[in-house]
């Protein structure tokens, strides 16, 4: 969601004084709440050649999920109501059942500490769809300084004994502001970056495609193409898109991002999270419609996931759901059967 310039280098300034209560008040940022901040594919052809995996050395390249040649993927984060394992599985299963078809990629979030893939995480990948994990990371010099290497390679082991090609999206949004605690630095949360895949690559984790995830909101001013970790290190580029408070269209808050990673063409895009905030009901549907048309412009993006949920962020409530509406649930429906989202998953 948009924030103004001046708010925004308010906080960028009060963040470089160390000042992270100031710049967490400053920040406005309008869009979901991080639910893990606080807590048979083929191989993808543009991944990275040779990631480090230790100093000095080299290994593996990391690969994942094979993008569609043609058109989109269509997925999402369902949140349950039940917060059980199987409880996600049914959150999913009802809101295919509404939409008319199956979703091809399942979203997944897990806090730094959580154990995965869940029982909830394998009983969807066995059902065909991609799965995409949001990790959500810790603070960026603890990561590089190796105390938590046992735990990373313990995450590694489990996604290369899963075996199925996975979406792994590490700590997402690190241009956020109000991350700057965590993520200190663009070099930092890059160090950090490396320091976990080349972990995954030194036990063989090739299953697993490494996710690169901006916020697009305010790309530009959030410098948010200095935490580009390099074309050798990420498999899929990716953003998340939220309409803010003055509503803006899915393609004047995406574009920024899509301008820079167009400088990157070999790389597939994934929108990991979208979703049309019930603040101005008349403007749901044509929000999603109008998104939809725009993504049909984009042949850089596979795959688009909407936030299906209901959230809090900084004590608001936030509802981005279009289950049991009748024109944003009809938007999505229609932009789902489309075939240019319904390409085939591998």
């Amino acid at each position: 969601m948009t924030t103004s310039r001046t708010r925004i280098a308010a906080v960028v300034a009060a963040l470089a004084l160390g000042g992270g209560a100031v710049a967490l008040a400053l920040l406005a940022h309008g869009r979901a709440a991080d639910p893990g901040a606080n807590g048979s594919p083929s191989s993808s052809p543009d991944s990275s050649s040779s990631p480090t995996t230790s100093a000095g050395s080299t290994g593996p390249a990391i690969r994942g999920p094979l993008p569609p040649a043609t058109g989109a993927w269509v997925g999402a984060w369902v949140k349950p109501a039940v917060p059980t394992q199987a409880g996600r599985v049914d959150a999913v299963a009802g809101f295919e059942a509404e939409i008319g078809r199956p979703l091809a990629v399942v979203h997944s979030f897990h806090k730094w500490a959580d154990e995965f893939p869940t029982e909830a995480d394998t009983k969807l990948a066995a059902q065909g769809k991609v799965v995409m994990i949001s990790w959500a990371g810790d603070d960026t010099r603890v990561i590089q300084s190796g105390r938590y290497d046992a735990m990373i390679r313990a995450r590694a082991e489990a996604v290369k004994a899963w075996g199925v090609p996975v979406l792994l999206r590490f700590r997402w949004e690190m241009n956020r502001p109000n991350l700057g605690a965590l993520v200190w630095s663009p070099g930092d949360y890059i160090a950090a970056w490396k320091h976990v895949r080349a972990i995954f690559a030194s036990v063989g984790a090739s299953n697993a495609a490494w996710v690169w995830c901006p916020i697009a909101t305010d790309f530009d001013a959030t410098n948010g193409a200095a935490f580009y970790p390099g074309d050798d290190e990420v498999d899929w580029m990716c953003t998340d898109v939220y309409p803010g408070p003055d509503y803006d269209s899915f393609a004047t808050v995406a574009s920024p991002f899509l301008s820079f990673a167009a400088e990157h063409p070999k790389k597939p895009i994934i929108i990991a999270e979208y979703g049309a905030e019930n603040t101005q009901p008349a403007r749901r549907a044509q929000w999603i419609t109008d998104a939809s048309a725009f993504v049909r412009t984009q042949p850089q993006i596979k795959a688009w996931v909407y936030f299906e949920a209901q959230s809090t962020e900084n004590g608001v409530s936030r509802d981005f759901t279009i289950s049991g509406t009748k024109a944003p649930l009809l938007a999505f429906k229609s932009m789902a059967a489309l075939p240019y989202f319904n390409p085939p998953v591998p």
